[in-house]
């Protein structure tokens, strides 16, 4: 059953880097295929800690994580046209290590948390769609805006209730040289795994848009 997993999640990462190498096409090479534009923010991630302890430190203890944020629309359309919302944190090297952490716009409950769902802002769910491998079983990681800057970041095993965990804040602004490249394959959360099914289906559009990136003047 797992190499018709994996198979199947090849042929989909295949049509993704597809996917990306067509929406580059319709930019100028200067700009990225995905995610094009977007706002950096230093930021804080204060945890609490789980409810429900599942194995993983970085979610179950209380602690402060230095971020950086960027808050982006994910084809690029006009602000007046929905897009995929995109929510990326890197963490900062600390005492549970580091990582990139990327979110899209879903829905919230069991079944919508892994469908991505165009909306007009980032002031909407996000989760990371695909699950994390945990001691407690596949993971998925959600974000509920609070204000304008503001995040409650919770967990759930699939097709289970949220826990939150931890609450986000976007601090100051940052220019936009600042941007950096997230990558979940390249950078895992502390404590996390991916399912080597999630790596192929991501890893071929991500090296597609790190091979356009790298390709682009300037």
């Amino acid at each position: 059953m797992s190499s018709v997993i994996n198979a199947a999640a090849d042929l989909a990462g295949h049509a993704l880097s597809t996917l990306t190498r067509g929406v580059a096409a319709l930019r100028p090479p200067s700009e990225k295929p995905l995610h094009p534009e977007g706002k950096m923010y230093a930021g804080r991630l204060v945890r609490a800690g789980s409810d429900s302890p599942i194995g993983v430190p970085w979610i179950d203890q209380a602690g402060e994580d230095e971020v950086t944020v960027r808050v982006s629309r994910a084809v690029g359309l006009p602000g007046r046209v929905p897009d995929v919302q995109g929510l990326a944190l890197r963490l900062r090297e600390g005492p549970t290590g580091s990582g990139d952490l990327l979110l899209a716009s879903t829905g919230w409950n069991p079944v919508t948390r892994h469908l991505l769902l165009p909306a007009w802002s980032a002031h909407t769910p996000l989760t990371s769609l695909l699950p994390y491998r945990s001691p407690a079983g596949p993971l998925v990681i959600g974000a509920q805006p609070v204000d304008v800057r503001g995040y409650h970041l919770s967990w759930a095993t699939v097709g289970r209730e949220w826990h939150r965990f931890a609450d986000l804040t976007l601090e100051t602004a940052l220019p936009p040289e600042d941007e950096v490249s997230f990558d979940p394959v390249v950078n895992p959360l502390p404590g996390l795994q991916q399912y080597s099914w999630v790596e192929q289906l991501r890893e071929h559009s991500y090296a597609t848009a790190r091979r356009l990136r790298r390709a682009s003047p300037g």
